[in-house]
């Protein structure tokens, strides 16, 4: 049987995975009850969740505060991965 079930959620934020999950073809309450089932299945959260360490904490306040950034292409941060790149 199913449950209504009442809950808080971000309007943006609904909305935008709304729009996602139509994409998957699923509905808002279908991609909660997949999570719930992972949740349980997984015996915790279905991924990871990390607190960030010092240097992801100043580089996002740098993001916000539009310190130290600096404007690049497309192209250069495509060749900028592939010297990332192992091989």
């Amino acid at each position: 049987m199913k449950q209504t079930t009442s809950i808080k959620l971000d309007p943006t934020v609904k909305q935008e995975a709304q729009e996602i999950f139509a994409q998957l073809g699923l509905t808002l309450g279908e991609a909660v009850n997949i999570f719930l089932n992972q949740v349980r299945l997984r015996k915790g959260i279905p991924f990871e969740i990390n607190i960030p360490n010092k240097e992801t904490l100043e580089a996002l306040e740098d993001c916000e505060a539009n310190r130290n950034m600096k404007s690049i292409t497309f192209e250069q941060l495509q060749e900028e991965m592939k010297q990332c790149i192992v091989k």
